[in-house]
């Protein structure tokens, strides 16, 4: 192995000394192909979903509620300017190739056919000169809008604040930041990464990257451009730290390891944003243990900016804190692997089975030891629990760390970092006031990784419509997993694999993370108008919810508010029982092929790319809403309060009766004035099944006793058919933002007794 990685270090220098003219090059931001969507389309369009939604919305809502339109949205999409995306986007593991900020535009307007969409590269990587160009394509994309008071589309511009921390201490997660504006004086100078601020101990080794981008340049561009990035990352100076954000130079990486730095530098600036954490439940960033608390703490407590959390994307789902998953993170951080059970089987004790598979002539007390060791080492790896025994497949792992019959789940769910959770907490500091509390609304998006905004609109084409990549061909695998992953001299024995920073090495986890990777969700808005802010203020009030991405028309209300109907995402104090009605109605099924706007706007070559020859097409034809389903979490009151007993889940299911114009339905708490504590409510409308993209997850195989013996999942390289879209039946759904209803000591009457 050492002497592998010396005669590849070698041949990158000799490349060096022979090659010292070549080099990769800055790939421009693309070009934006099609047209606005004619102004008079645009105008129809308007008037026509404003009619459609005043029909369908409950009764009970006052005018101007009514008179809203319902838009669809994408607000997390990453084009091939972040490194991930570029790096998936190479022939190497099977990529398109890249798809720069104008594939996010075109494909927006003419395969998703969306309302708005922002975009959030990794702030890390975001060179000075490709920030420029992300915001030029952007202001592009915006003036081919039409109207400013009715744009066809809305394009914001945000970044992404990747944060991970391999111990719960040190952890805090992934944050976009959007702005409204994109002219002069409302754009931040820099995006604000989350690199550690030793960081710039990379610059070490830029010879060898030079190396590197002068062997692939002499076969290869995308390589060669790709270490031609790096470097040209490495080159991009550091801001200094301790100056004010508006007196740092524009060309200067500006960085803020920690939520405080971040809120800290955002507040310098002074313009508005939003900052929507995501992907928060997602094992494969997120260690053992990791939890929403480190919100509350004081110095990241930023509820004017963190106005939303993204409950659904292209990479799962975050919504439930469920019962298994909470006990298996406990003992992970206690150091203890306990036996599975039917709805969990833990990767520790997975571990200890491969390796008891493996004992062959071992005596058994030997074989019991090392099954034992590596049960431990496992548990030590924090969020690898693989890398203990690196000749292994994702199918040895069967569906471990997994909580069985989850929607779309994510892969190694964190539960402490989940919705429900975040909704349940509280901050105690002092002892006669309230506590602080995460109050977000729910929303979805795509994560997607190739600029396609709003992804979800079919479950056809997974490898372009999801982010599923991975190696070609099962000899580049031999060749690589030894040179990047290590390997184990003893197959009959784990390999210690303590937690390290991500790296290169995690591109190898793509096989096990493809069976948990979805066409994406939606952020839907309830807004007075179509323009950007009118977009704006309903994202600020929380008027918002999220769909797993059909188009699911959805209406939560508080019925008997102080001041009237209450929409989601309202903060209300009631001393009487609280009344809701919800109304939701099924999305079009979807007709195949792209309609004809789209071929009229897009040349077939960029059509057949971009959207995978699918478009957003919708029939006639709605799909019944199956059925209604309430969540109410009670927040805790103290700080020793058990979580779990905290969150009713359902708390109300209702049963709809399948009709295609949709589902009403009201209810009530008759707890709430006997409890006299606060309550949290949120709906879930599920539609009726269909088939989707990777619902069966890692496609385990039972036994005639019903025991899992095997697992086929869905890679997203070679051993999966390309063709193979992985589909299995699930309830597509809307998650509601929630109703906070805060309990008021009813004032004492002045009537004679």
């Amino acid at each position: 192995m050492r002497r592998r990685r010396v005669a590849l270090t070698f041949a990158l220098a000799l490349a060096f000394a022979l090659a010292p003219g070549c080099s990769g090059s800055d790939p421009p931001a693309g070009e934006i192909v099609g047209p606005g969507r004619d102004r008079a389309g645009s105008a129809s369009k308007a008037a026509a979903q404003a009619a459609v939604h005043r029909e369908l919305a409950p009764r009970s809502l006052s005018g101007s509620q009514r008179s809203k339109a319902v838009l669809f949205g994408d607000l997390h999409v990453h084009t091939t300017y972040s490194i991930d995306a570029f790096l998936y986007a190479l022939p190497l593991f099977g990529g398109e190739g890249a798809h720069p900020p104008a594939d996010a535009c075109d494909f927006a307007r003419y395969c998703a056919d969306l309302d708005f969409f922002s975009l959030n590269d990794h702030a890390e990587a975001l060179t000075p000169e490709r920030w420029r160009r992300s915001i030029e394509s952007l202001r592009e994309c915006d003036a081919r809008s039409g109207d400013a008071a009715s744009p066809d589309l809305v394009a914001f511009l945000g970044w992404e604040w990747t944060q991970t921390g391999s111990t719960p201490e040190t952890h805090f997660g992934h944050k976009n930041v959007i702005v409204p504006g994109l002219r002069e004086g409302e754009i931040p100078a820099r995006p604000i990464s989350a690199l550690p601020d030793d960081v710039m101990e990379r610059a070490r080794y830029l010879w060898l990257a030079r190396a590197a981008e002068a062997v692939a340049t002499l076969g290869a561009d995308p390589y060669a451009d790709f270490l031609w990035w790096i470097r040209r990352i490495a080159e991009v100076p550091f801001c200094q730290r301790d100056v004010d954000t508006r007196e740092l130079p524009d060309d200067c990486h500006e960085n803020a390891p920690t939520p405080a730095r971040l809120y800290e530098k955002l507040a310098q600036w002074g313009g508005e944003s939003l900052v929507v954490p995501h992907g928060l439940t997602w094992g494969i960033h997120a260690p053992p243990g990791a939890t929403l608390r480190r919100m509350l703490e004081a110095t990241s407590f930023a509820p004017e900016r963190e106005r939303l959390l993204e409950v659904f994307s292209g990479h799962g789902n975050g919504e439930r804190l469920t019962p298994a998953a909470v006990a298996a993170d406990a003992n992970a951080t206690e150091g203890i692997c306990h036996a599975p059970r039917d709805d969990y089987l833990p990767c520790c004790w997975r571990a200890g089975e491969i390796i008891r598979s493996r004992c062959g002539d071992l005596p058994e007390d030997e074989c019991e030891a090392r099954v034992v060791e590596a049960r431990q080492l496992a548990l030590e790896a924090g969020r690898r629990p693989h890398w203990v025994i690196p000749d292994t497949s994702a199918a040895d792992w069967l569906d471990c760390d997994q909580t069985r019959g989850a929607f779309k789940p994510t892969l190694a769910t964190r539960p402490l970092m989940s919705a429900q959770y975040g909704l349940a907490i509280g901050r105690f500091e002092e002892p006669d006031a309230a506590p602080e509390r995460l109050r977000f609304g729910l929303v979805a998006s795509s994560d997607s990784h190739t600029a396609r905004a709003g992804s979800g609109y079919k479950q056809v084409r997974r490898k372009g419509m999801t982010d599923a990549r991975g190696l070609i061909s099962p000899r580049l695998e031999r060749w690589l997993r030894p040179l990047v992953a290590g390997g184990s001299r003893d197959p009959t024995r784990a390999t210690p694999s303590p937690p390290t920073a991500l790296g290169f090495r995690a591109l190898l986890d793509a096989e096990r993370s493809a069976s948990f990777l979805y066409p994406g969700g939606l952020v839907a808005v309830h807004a007075a108008g179509r323009d950007r802010r009118s977009v704006w203020d309903a994202l600020m009030r929380r008027e918002v919810y999220g769909t797993s991405g059909p188009r699911i028309l959805l209406w939560f209300d508080l019925l008997n508010g102080p001041a009237g109907p209450a929409p989601m995402g309202s903060e209300v104090r009631l001393a009487e029982t609280p009344a809701f009605e919800v109304r939701a109605v099924g999305s079009f099924v979807q007709q195949p092929g792209c309609p004809a706007r789209s071929h009229a706007a897009l040349p077939p070559e960029r059509l057949d790319r971009l959207c995978l020859g699918e478009c957003h097409h919708p029939g006639e034809t709605r799909i019944p809403i199956e059925a209604i389903e309430v969540v109410r979490i009670r927040p805790q009151r103290s700080a020793d309060e058990p979580i779990e007993e905290l969150i009713d889940d359902p708390w109300v299911r209702i049963r709809c009766p399948g009709d295609p114009e949709g589902c009403v339905v009201r209810f009530a708490d008759p707890d709430f004035t006997s409890a006299g504590r606060d309550a949290v409510y949120y709906v879930r409308a599920l539609q009726a099944e269909t088939p989707a993209i990777n619902a069966d997850t890692v496609r385990v195989r039972r036994d005639e006793t019903g025991a899992i013996v095997g697992a086929e999942p869905c890679s997203g390289g070679y051993r999966t058919d390309p063709d193979d879209d992985c589909l299995a039946p699930a309830s597509e759904r809307a998650w509601s933002s929630p109703i906070f209803v805060d309990f008021a000591r009813a004032k004492p009457s002045l009537r004679a007794p």
